[in-house]
């Protein structure tokens, strides 16, 4: 089973996500949490795998929450889940250390896949969020010499340049796994190297390294 925290000030929300990933045999909601003390408080208490984290919230947001979650021992993977669907959202939320970042209007099916994605170390971002959020990197990053990205890539491995390019183009660990002739806990493994490597804490991070470096157009 892959236990859940849900964090939003609304019970409502909470009620509809709770309905939603109650349908699912694989998923279990183990807490709730109103504002982001009582969200860091119930990480500590459960220990959850994965955590639905609301953006605005009382008493301490949802971003300075994942923050303080994310400096947990084998901290849990933590979803942005909001309304607002702004570059100063997006951005925080992934410097923080966000696995993903989702809108309150997706369809319970990519929500229940992106708790799933995140459970298995895997992401899952609405598709604007990332496009907005590599064009406004690499746009930034103009000025930076290619060599200097291509010097971040040095200690990789072939196959870890291969596994990054395909995370790059926005590929799952399963769909990487399949386009590789790779099992999916192999991929894992190299994924997991990558993110020490290049000191990143999320795949956007790491598509944003494959950009820099020409790897991916």
């Amino acid at each position: 089973m892959i236990s859940v925290l849900l964090a939003d000030d609304e019970a409502l929300i909470r009620a509809g996500l709770r309905m939603i990933l109650e349908t699912a045999d694989d998923l279990l909601v183990v807490a709730e949490a109103g504002d982001g003390h009582a969200a860091v408080a119930a990480v500590d208490r459960h220990r959850p795998d994965v955590v639905l984290m609301d953006i605005r919230m009382p008493h301490l947001d949802g971003l300075d929450a994942t923050a303080t979650i994310r400096t947990r021992p084998q901290p849990p993977s933590v979803i942005v889940l909001t309304t607002f669907n702004t570059d100063h959202d997006v951005f925080r939320a992934l410097e923080v250390g966000a696995t993903g970042f989702l809108l309150k209007d997706t369809p319970p099916a990519d929500l229940l896949r992106a708790v799933r994605l995140a459970a298995a170390g895997d992401a899952m971002l609405s598709p604007s969020v990332t496009r907005r959020v590599i064009q406004r990197f690499t746009a930034e990053d103009r000025s930076r010499p290619r060599a200097e990205a291509l010097q971040r890539l040095e200690p990789l491995t072939e196959r870890e340049r291969e596994v990054l390019v395909e995370i790059g183009a926005g590929l799952t660990n399963a769909e990487i796994a399949r386009t590789l002739h790779m099992s999916e806990a192999t991929v894992k493994s190299h994924v997991t190297r990558l993110f020490e490597k290049l000191a990143a804490t999320n795949r956007v991070q790491l598509a944003i390294t494959a950009f820099r470096a020409g790897l991916v157009e």
